[in-house]
């Protein structure tokens, strides 16, 4: 027989399971420029293999995935 404990640690498995699988993987050859036109830094290329956006637009993309709202 499971205790509250134990039922609560199954709710924070899924939980973190599900935020685990939403981050983006990302694979294959990076761009070296952004769909807006901006330049994509070397850096940012060698860190996130298979990146397509800038720092500027991943961070939109981001917010309105997010739902994240700024009034």
């Amino acid at each position: 027989m499971s205790d509250i404990c134990d039922d609560a640690d199954v709710v924070i498995e899924e939980a973190r399971n599900r935020a685990l699988a939403q981050i983006p993987r990302y694979t294959g050859i990076s761009a070296t420029e952004c769909e807006c036109g901006d330049t994509i830094p070397e850096g940012r290329r060698q860190a996130i293999p298979g990146v397509q956006m800038c720092v500027g637009c991943a961070e939109r993309v981001a917010l309105v995935n997010g739902g994240v709202r700024r009034g």
